[in-house]
Parts: C-alpha cells; sequence; structure tokens
C-alpha cells in the first residue's frame, strides 16, 4: 500500500489519474497542478467514475523547491509522478531529495532557455539518490519508456547481441484541426525541429531536421513518411545495451504538419528567446501555446490509430535475426476510457505502472534509473492489461 502524489494535470496526469485511481495499491492520490481548477476537473471525473473519492487536489508550483517540500511534508507520499513540464524535473528531485520521497518521470529534463535533450543532468543526481538510498526513475512514459523496456526485453529473452535498433513511433490518427501538437506545444515544436541524431559504430551522428526520411509500413495502418529525429531514449540505450552499433528514432510526420512547422519556424514564432512587444517581454514558442489547441481537447475528435515500437537486428545462437515488437493504440478508445487521446494514453499507462511496479517492489533500489535497467518481463506482463497490448513478429523485413 503506498500514498502517491501526481504533479501535472494536462493529458497525460488525466490518464494517470485514472489508472492510479483504478489500482488499489495506491491508498491515497493527491493531483497537483499550478491550476488548482485543472486538478479539480480531473479529480471529479475519475471520482464519479471509480464511485469513490479516491483523489485529492492541490495547488503547487513545480518552480518552487520550498512549495514542493511543503507538499510532501503535508502529505508524505512514497513516491512522486512527474509528469510536469520536463523544465521541472531537477527541482522536483530536488524537492525528493529534501524530503525523501521516491521519484518517477516520463521525460527528460531539458533547460527552458535552450532546447536540448540529454540525460546527464538528472545522472548526475546518482549519488545523492543512493546515499539517501531513494529510487528514481527516468523515462516512464512510452516513448521513452515502452521502446526502452520492449528493447531491453528483446535483450534478454532474443538476441545474445543487438546490432541495431530502430524505434518507429507513427501517429495514424485524424483530429480534424488544420494544425495541433499531440502533447504540450512548447515541448512538442523544440522536440521536432531540432536537428536529427543518431548513434552509428560509437559516435553520435548529426543531420539536418528531416533529412533523412522514407516510407515504413506499420501494421493495420500501412506505409507512412517517416523521419529520423532525435529522441532522448537513444542515450541511455546504447549506454546499457553496449553491442548496439547503429541506434535510430523515427517519427512519421504529414506533409501538411511539416508546411505548418516550417512557416512557424520561419516567422520566428519557434523562437525560445524573449521578444519585447508593447513594452512586454514574450516568448514566441509559449504566446503560439497560448493560441494553439489544447492537446487535452483533441480527444473528443480523434480517430484512428497510433503504432510504436522496435525493430531490432542482431545475433541470437551464433544466427542473425531481426524482430519487431510493438503496440497500436486507438484514439477512440482511448478517449472513451480516460477522455484524452492516444498520445496522451500511451504515455501515462506506463507510469502509472511503473509506479506500481515500484510499489511492488519489483523495480526498486538506491539510484537514478533508466527503465531498460530493471526486469522488463513484470512490467510487459501487465501493460496489456492495463490498455496497452503488445506484439511481436520474429525474422522479417524490417525496412529500414
Amino acid at each position: 500500500m503506498a500514498k502517491v502524489i501526481i504533479i501535472g494535470a494536462g493529458g497525460v496526469g488525466t490518464v494517470v489519474a485514472h489508472k492510479v485511481a483504478a489500482n488499489p495499491i495506491f491508498t491515497e492520490i493527491l493531483l497537483a497542478s499550478r491550476t488548482l481548477s485543472k486538478a479539480d476537473s480531473i479529480a471529479a471525473a475519475v471520482n464519479k467514475k471509480v464511485g469513490a473519492n479516491r483523489i485529492r487536489t492541490a495547488t503547487v508550483d513545480a518552480d518552487n523547491v520550498p512549495e514542493l517540500v511543503a507538499l510532501f511534508k503535508k502529505h508524505t507520499p512514497d513516491i512522486v509522478i512527474n509528469v510536469a513540464l520536463p523544465y521541472q524535473d531537477l527541482t522536483i528531485m530536488d524537492a525528493c531529495l529534501e524530503y525523501d520521497i521516491n521519484y518517477l518521470d516520463t521525460a527528460n529534463y531539458e533547460p527552458k532557455d535552450e532546447a536540448k535533450f540529454e540525460y546527464k543532468w538528472q545522472w548526475a543526481y546518482q549519488q545523492r539518490f543512493r546515499d539517501k538510498g531513494l529510487t528514481a526513475i527516468l523515462g516512464c512514459g512510452f516513448d521513452p519508456g515502452v521502446t526502452s523496456i520492449f528493447t531491453a526485453y528483446a535483450a534478454k529473452h532474443h538476441f545474445d547481441e543487438i546490432h541495431t535498433l530502430d524505434i518507429v513511433d507513427c501517429n495514424a490518427g485524424n483530429h480534424g484541426m488544420a494544425f495541433a501538437t499531440n502533447f504540450n506545444p512548447e515541448i512538442n515544436i523544440r522536440e521536432v525541429t531540432q536537428p536529427g541524431r543518431y548513434w552509428q559504430d560509437g559516435q553520435w551522428v548529426t543531420t539536418a531536421p528531416h533529412e533523412i526520411h522514407q516510407p515504413i509500413n506499420y501494421p493495420e495502418i500501412g506505409p507512412r513518411e517517416s523521419y529520423v529525429i532525435y529522441h532522448e531514449e537513444l542515450e541511455s540505450l546504447v549506454k546499457n545495451l553496449p553491442t548496439i552499433r547503429r541506434a535510430r528514432f523515427w517519427m512519421t510526420f504529414g506533409q501538411e504538419y511539416l508546411t505548418h512547422l516550417r512557416v512557424i519556424q520561419n516567422i520566428g514564432m519557434a523562437r525560445i528567446d524573449p521578444v519585447m512587444y508593447n513594452g512586454v517581454e514574450i516568448v514566441p514558442i509559449q504566446f503560439l501555446k497560448a493560441v494553439l489547441p489544447d492537446p487535452k481537447s483533441l480527444g473528443e475528435n480523434y480517430t484512428g490509430l497510433t503504432s510504436i515500437g522496435c525493430r531490432i537486428s542482431g545475433i541470437k545462437d551464433g544466427r542473425p535475426r531481426t524482430y519487431y515488437i510493438y503496440n497500436n493504440c486507438d484514439h477512440e478508445s482511448a478517449y472513451q476510457e480516460t477522455g484524452t487521446q492516444a498520445v496522451s494514453y500511451t504515455t501515462g499507462v506506463p507510469a502509472a505502472l511503473g509506479a506500481a511496479m515500484f510499489v511492488n517492489k519489483i523495480w526498486t533500489g538506491p539510484g537514478v534509473f533508466n527503465v531498460e535497467q530493471f526486469d522488463p518481463d513484470p512490467f510487459l506482463s501487465e501493460l496489456g492489461p492495463q490498455g496497452l497490448p503488445w506484439h511481436e513478429k520474429f525474422d522479417i523485413d524490417l525496412e529500414v
């Protein structure tokens, strides 16, 4: 039995709240957000669904360590599930260390003033968490998260050496909007407009944004143009699975979406540095976020599937092998269960499940861990029943 605080009341926080409330192992659940009305709305929906007052709410500024510590002191959680902004990872980790609380997140830290994705800032907390006997679980969403667990599962059961890893992420859904992002617009646009980056023979190779692309066939979807971008789990996977010779991350984008992105960049709306407007300092990408559709609002009209998985090659028993492990998630089904679209659903379900792995003492230990460092089997045995069934294909053409 455990007490949990969820920080963040967006689409992912909504899914986490639903899943945590449905799990009796969590005896006390607090949902905290800078905007209390958002947390209250989620709690009311979840409590109505489960027929009990399972979730309470609070307000907190996740940029403020003393405020976080005061919240922790009042509610004494066993673990914090951080689904706030990636900018806030370090302040929440600092507060966890100050009040001896275990930690889990879904995305690595990035500085607010620089679009840069690295684990080095959070890995630097290793000794402090170890000295306190606390567990920090990093990147327990879908990608990063399940894709890393899929890779660990492949290494454990199907390969003696993994040589190539291609993570393929397709959103074939349609939300009916001219342009919208599937998660926080500021984070999403910063992520997909960066130079491409992949691992090859012991070093990182950098490309122009969207320079490498090709059609890839996705199960139940068909061919979709897919682009190599940089994604954070590559950094931890090549570190923790050193036989990997090449690791890439592919994501699908429609031509209309890419056109909008180019326009946003060309007119300066993707800038993350402040500009003066009528004597007021504003950050263009934050203003853009304010006028774009809230990703959580997309769910009601979203149709179609997401398909995310790992295409892997390597050696087993001295012979070459290929392997594809993936999940397909339906936007409409996700909305019917949680009121969110599939992108939020595929991130929130693993976060709630990862917290349960910790509470059940399956994923635990002093220090800072990426999810591929834990045993993948108990997690994957529960992932399907929690709403994200996964599938395997052996010795196929990986296409990439």
